[in-house]
């Protein structure tokens, strides 16, 4: 079961007591959420759950003047959306564009995604950072990951890397378009068929 909680507070100019009593209504529900999250940990991801908090607005008035900054530290999230990247060597993202073949089955369950890069930059940092060690494409979703990736030389010196990405369920393809949708908007590159 897979359960994703979003909480966003935006206190403003209230005081002190009804942010008190705002955390304790989180505290109460957060509770009451892992509670039930245990019990139904062995139960079907189709059950929904149930609980007593419906929640509860509150109105602040403006202070009529303004307060001083507490001394009280406080966090802020911050959610960083990653340019998606292909990388060839971690932590070294490849400057070259390249041409992506695609082919699907038939029946649609799976796939295999053809990258080919022309002079490819990790040539020239490859001395430095070390070898190849696989395929990498990352985005804000996480990494997709290959080590089906292979050299192509031209009188003794590397002109081209080609990559396969092999995908082998619905899934993976979905994913995988997700990815291609945010690099080529990030690169500018367009969908061709063939």
């Amino acid at each position: 079961m897979v359960i994703v909680l979003l909480v966003k507070l935006q206190i403003k100019n209230c005081r002190s007591h009804i942010v008190s009593t705002i955390t304790k209504t989180f505290v109460h529900f957060t509770k009451f959420f892992l509670q039930h999250l245990g019990r139904e940990s062995g139960a079907s991801s189709q059950q929904s759950l149930q609980s007593s908090f419906n929640g509860m607005s509150l109105q602040c008035r403006p202070s009529p003047r303004p307060r001083p900054c507490s001394s009280r530290s406080s966090s802020v999230q911050v959610v960083m959306m990653a340019k998606p990247s292909i990388q060839f060597i971690q932590g070294t993202d490849e400057q070259t564009i390249p041409d992506v073949r695609l082919t699907k089955s038939r029946d649609g369950t799976n796939g295999v995604a053809i990258f080919s890069f022309e002079q490819p930059s990790v040539f020239d940092s490859s001395a430095e950072l070390g070898d190849i060690t696989g395929f990498y494409m990352i985005d804000e979703e996480g990494t997709l990951q290959s080590v089906d990736v292979s050299a192509k030389f031209v009188n003794g010196k590397p002109a081209r890397i080609e990559a396969k990405y092999v995908m082998r369920t619905p899934r993976d393809w979905d994913r995988f378009m997700r990815f291609m949708e945010r690099y080529s908007q990030a690169n500018g590159l367009q969908f061709v068929k063939n």
